[in-house]
């Protein structure tokens, strides 16, 4: 019973860290896309 609980709580250690690294990537890539956008479109005119 030990080594499944481990192992579920390995899983659900893994599963949240998954998690927290996709909404970071996501939170940063749309926090500097609209600075992107404006030096871009300042850079074009």
């Amino acid at each position: 019973m030990k080594f499944e609980t481990m192992m579920l709580k390995g899983f659900f250690v893994a599963g949240l860290l998954v998690c927290a690294l996709a909404l970071g990537g996501m939170l940063s890539s749309h926090v500097s896309a609209p600075e992107s956008v404006a030096s871009n479109v300042s850079a074009h005119r």
